[in-house]
């Protein structure tokens, strides 16, 4: 599929593609789509200054979300495998073209899918009407409305540290992460924003395979705002994940589809902070959970009042919107956040959909992902943790590759430990 991304003044006409779309602005045509539109506004009134690069990694980051919404997997040969032919319009094109290679590494193994990238001029860099702001914070941490992004934020104002917190605002966590970060060490600075991407004939349900880039890269833009860059110093960019969500192991050989996410992987970190390192953005991506499971998250958080007391507000849930709103309890991601409030304190007061586990159906007991957990608890004990595990940490990208399989053997043990306790069998 061939799409072009560019500004609105843009001659889309010198480019044959399957779709355009409009970055930072509204299409005005049913035919085209946009991202974006509120997105520069919203920078600007921050009144900050980002860096060129960091925009034109925004653009990029806007232009992936446009083509994984727009992509259909069930209309490619293998009913799984898209390919992109993907134009963006940036402000320095010959360093974006250089660098092409390992960002279509990068979202190849983001996406599954196959991407070709192409880069010209045309981007925008923006600056502030009046001398801009540059915020005092020492550090940025991503804030989802999600449990190990919420830890993390504790964590960091409990060591002292100053964060500026950074959102993607999605109906159904909106609320909280506004809530969360005024909670946080009296209240801490927040950009939340959206990308609103729209486009005709969008894929229903999306994969959103790709999505973890547009939180990345606000997360890069805004680190590149703060004071200390504009010193000259590097700023931490935190990106909290218990380390067994982050490996995401397919839990049978089966489940390696969408079923597999990598939005966290350490290859995807890794391949990143290539290109950043590459660009001069003095941005480091850390994620400072990457040895712990989501139960030792809990119980070792340094903030264990104000955890204790909103904890079950967050959302972990992989079909959250799905199900109203609500936690379904059954899919990877409840069964992991289940298991970490049963390690903590056995107490969980989040409604789940399908509580009990344990019923004897297709609903419960026998749904593909209880299913799936009990099989890969027995296989990895049966076979061994490396060669479960397969090539998940195959790659030369992936380094401590013991601590991050010691970290897959304790969050099956924290799953298997709960399914006991729910009598699932």
């Amino acid at each position: 599929m061939k799409i072009t991304c560019a500004l609105s003044d843009f001659d889309f006409s010198g480019i044959a593609s399957d779709l355009d779309v409009v970055l930072y602005g509204n299409s005005g045509n049913p035919m085209r789509g946009s991202v974006g539109a509120a997105l520069k506004q919203a920078i600007v009134r921050e009144k900050v200054a980002p860096a060129a690069r960091a925009w034109d990694l925004l653009s990029l980051a806007l232009a992936v979300v446009s083509s994984d919404l727009a992509g259909h997997r069930d209309r490619s040969p293998d009913g799984w495998t898209r390919e992109f032919d993907l134009t963006v319009s940036v402000a320095d094109a010959p360093f974006w073209n250089d660098n092409a290679a390992t960002l279509q590494q990068l979202l190849a193994y983001l996406s599954t899918d196959r991407w070709t990238l192409r880069f010209v001029e045309g981007g925008i860099f923006p600056q502030p009407e009046r001398q801009p702001e540059h915020p005092s914070e020492d550090c940025i941490v991503l804030l989802s409305g999600g449990l190990d992004s919420y830890i993390g934020a504790i964590d960091l104002v409990e060591q002292g540290r100053r964060p500026l917190a950074v959102s993607q605002m999605v109906r159904g966590d909106g609320e909280k992460q506004v809530a969360f970060a005024a909670e946080i060490g009296g209240g801490l600075r927040h950009f939340q924003v959206n990308h609103n991407a729209d486009v005709p004939d969008a894929e229903n349900p999306p994969s959103q395979r790709a999505r973890s880039i547009i939180f990345l890269a606000y997360g890069v833009l805004m680190a590149t705002t703060l004071a200390r860059y504009h010193a000259g110093d590097e700023v931490t960019l935190y990106v909290c994940e218990n380390g067994f969500i982050a490996l995401n192991p397919p839990l049978t050989g089966g489940r390696l589809g969408s079923l597999s996410t990598r939005t966290t992987h350490p290859i995807v970190f890794s391949l990143l902070q290539q290109v950043l390192d590459a660009a001069g953005l003095r941005v480091r991506i850390v994620n400072p959970y990457r040895f712990k499971t989501k139960g030792e998250m809990l119980e070792e958080c340094l903030g264990q009042p104000l955890l204790a007391a909103h904890a079950y507000q967050t959302t972990s849930c992989g079909r959250f919107k799905q199900f109203g709103y609500k936690h379904c309890g059954r899919c990877v991601p409840c069964l992991v956040r289940r298991a970490a409030f049963h390690a903590w304190n056995g107490g969980d007061t989040t409604h789940y959909v399908y509580d009990n586990l344990a019923l004897d159906d297709d609903e419960h007991a026998g749904f593909d992902d209880v299913r799936s957990a009990l099989i890969g608890i027995a296989e990895r004990r049966e076979v061994g943790t490396n060669r479960w595990l397969g090539s998940t940490l195959s790659s030369s990208l992936v380094t401590d590759k013991p601590s991050l399989a010691a970290v897959v053997e304790r969050g099956l043990a924290e799953i298997e430990s709960l399914m006991l306790a729910l009598g699932v069998r």
